[in-house]
């Protein structure tokens, strides 16, 4: 019988895969543990409940977007990095979005509401562009402000992107790459740098961005 710390990675590993593969309505412990070679009892021997266990999977999704951010090293031009944030944050919802879905509780699973513990893990995703903004303002290139506030702003338009891709609604001639741009673009232009500058700052293209994070296993 494998170690009980190998069998509550497999648990956390496979039930983050079927999220990721299938969404919250093929997520069960009989499943689980058949896919591990484990009791059903392992399930709650090691979470207590399937909600539980779905919350440690939440966390490991918010670890998963921080090693991602962790990628993008500070340059000497805070705008583009905000630029390579926001594309991370919409690269991890397309390659996990049935995980991005339950971290925001946006996918439902019988007996799972998110608590006020998981928001505020969340919310602590704020403390990227948090920095990333207060590096524009120090820079000069946005006008003094709430970085709070701006942080929240931007946070508003990069869920509403990502949810509207995941929905499908991107069937014309516009793509979400293409709007991810205009919307940052248009983000630094309305807290005060300039149209060149913000022009100026934008990548190339929308590869621009650090590649993927290696998805690292909790204890």
């Amino acid at each position: 019988m494998p170690p009980q710390d190998s069998v509550r990675r497999r648990l956390l590993d496979e039930a983050a895969r079927v999220l990721a593969d299938e969404g919250p309505a093929a997520l069960s412990a009989r499943r689980l543990v058949r896919a591990v070679g484990a009791s059903t009892m392992a399930v709650y021997t090691h979470f207590g409940s399937m909600p539980a266990l779905v919350r440690e999977v939440i966390r490991e999704g918010f670890e998963r977007f921080m090693a991602r951010t962790d990628l993008v090293r500070p340059t000497d031009d805070p705008v583009a990095d905000l630029y390579a944030i926001c594309r991370v944050y919409q690269e991890f919802a397309r390659a996990e979005p049935n995980v991005y879905a339950v971290m925001f509780g946006g996918s439902q699973l019988a007996g799972f509401e998110l608590a006020d513990e998981d928001r505020e893990m969340g919310t602590s995703m704020l403390r990227v562009p948090h920095g990333v903004i207060r590096r524009c303002t120090a820079a000069g290139r946005f006008r003094d402000g709430d970085v709070s506030l701006r942080a929240w702003q931007l946070w508003c338009q990069m869920h509403g992107l990502a949810q509207l891709e995941r929905a499908g609604y991107f069937t014309g001639r516009r793509t979400p790459d293409e709007t991810l741009l205009a919307l940052v673009r248009g983000f630094a232009i309305g807290q005060g740098d300039s149209v060149e500058a913000a022009s100026a700052s934008a990548p190339a293209s929308t590869s621009a961005a650090p590649a993927s994070a290696p998805v690292t296993n909790l204890p």
